[in-house]
């Protein structure tokens, strides 16, 4: 079909921004399809929640030794369509702002790694403060909001007066943007998301990491892309390396090839000289331009 063709050229030839949206549309959606079909089926499971109980991150221990992959998996998940809109919202306007000043590699890796740092920050905080006790055992946490909260801080850490307009406000930096989001997840932890919060705030750690060494000349996400290249590398299918065999040419046989190069170079710029450059062959314009470029 034509729109899904439009679909997988825009996600090849798109920024990792585009990509990082599309990926969590596809997610979307597809819990959501799953979740259609097993309420037609009439079954007593519900697909949709079965789906986001295997793919979000639990805080209790002993469910996330079950199911490790999804201190990843949650990232991309959401539940509910303006949970997913405001998130990619986010993530695009304050994406496009990260793409102006740094590259699409970081911003892949600030999204991903900032991630895990709001699941890690989610899983420490439910499993130390007693608070949770109660809920600790049933708790999950989903969405990309801890992600684009990396990416939010990161780049208003890292470009604190970038201004931007408002409506109603006006035009107003970045980093009291950055400020006033930390100030409201950390206000809002008592509420019935402490999760979410708790994770933003994790989100935003390291997005702050992030730019504080950056500005000092340490790259953060270096290190893991090379280790995530050298892993995906692995399992890469390797091309078949053809192996053949060249003389090298003794003295007299290089003296007189290039004796011969210099003889049909002659030629050509006398030719040039009689009968102007327009009489060349193209042939012997590639063979001109070509020498004029290179210094024995």
């Amino acid at each position: 079909m034509a729109i899904t063709d439009d679909i997988k050229q825009t996600f090849k030839q798109g920024s990792s921004l585009v990509r990082l949206i599309y990926i969590n549309i596809g997610v979307y959606l597809a819990v959501n399809i799953v979740g259609v079909i097993f309420y037609l089926m009439n079954s007593a499971t519900n697909g949709q929640f079965s789906l986001i109980t295997w793919l979000a991150v639990p805080a209790s221990l002993g469910s996330l030794a079950i199911k490790p992959w999804t201190v990843f998996s949650y990232m991309f998940l959401h539940e509910n369509f303006l949970h997913i809109l405001v998130n990619m919202l986010w993530l695009f306007w304050f994406g496009k702002i990260f793409l102006l000043f740094l590259t699409q590699k970081q911003l892949t890796y600030v999204y991903v790694l900032g991630g895990l740092t709001g699941a890690a920050f989610y899983i420490l905080f439910f499993n130390i403060f007693p608070v949770f006790n109660g809920i600790l055992p049933n708790s999950v946490a989903l969405g990309a909001s801890a992600s684009v909260m990396a990416i939010v801080i990161a780049i208003s850490a890292y470009r604190p007066d970038y201004p931007l307009n408002l409506m109603f406000i006006g035009q107003i930096k970045l980093k009291y943007i950055a400020i006033a989001t930390i100030a409201l997840d950390l206000i809002s932890i008592p509420s019935s998301n402490s999760g979410g919060h708790i994770a933003h705030l994790g989100g935003a750690f390291y997005g702050y990491l992030f730019a504080v060494q950056l500005k000092k000349g340490v790259d953060l996400t270096h290190l893991y892309s090379r280790l995530f290249e050298s892993l995906t590398s692995v399992f890469r299918r390797r091309k078949k390396m053809k192996v053949s065999h060249v003389r090298d040419m003794t003295d007299w046989e290089y003296n007189e090839a290039k004796k011969m190069k210099q003889e049909r170079i002659d030629g050509i710029l006398d030719k040039l000289s009689k009968s102007g450059y327009e009489s060349l062959s193209k042939e012997e314009k590639d063979i001109l331009f070509n020498a004029s470029g290179k210094k024995e």
